[in-house]
């Protein structure tokens, strides 16, 4: 899967949890700012995107991850 791949797939999960067209999302927006969600919502969308890629992300591996690009970086990382 490449990166490119990964994070598709992360827009489109993200998307489909706080309702918003992933048409108007991209790999270089926010997660927080965009969706406009805290923290406990964060967390609940790594819950679907560990499902989603069958991996489990550590709290230390996202650290400082704040865009999907970097997300899917750190998925990437992973599978």
């Amino acid at each position: 899967m490449t990166q490119n791949d990964i994070t598709t797939k992360l827009i489109s999960l993200a998307a489909e949890r706080f309702q918003q067209e992933a048409s108007t999302l991209s790999a270089a927006d926010d997660l927080f700012d965009r969706l406009g969600i805290d923290s406990y919502q964060a967390l609940e969308l790594l819950s679907d995107v560990e499902n989603a890629f069958n991996v489990e992300v550590p709290d230390y591996e996202l650290q400082g991850v704040h865009t999907f690009a970097a997300l899917a970086e750190v998925i990437g990382r992973r599978l």
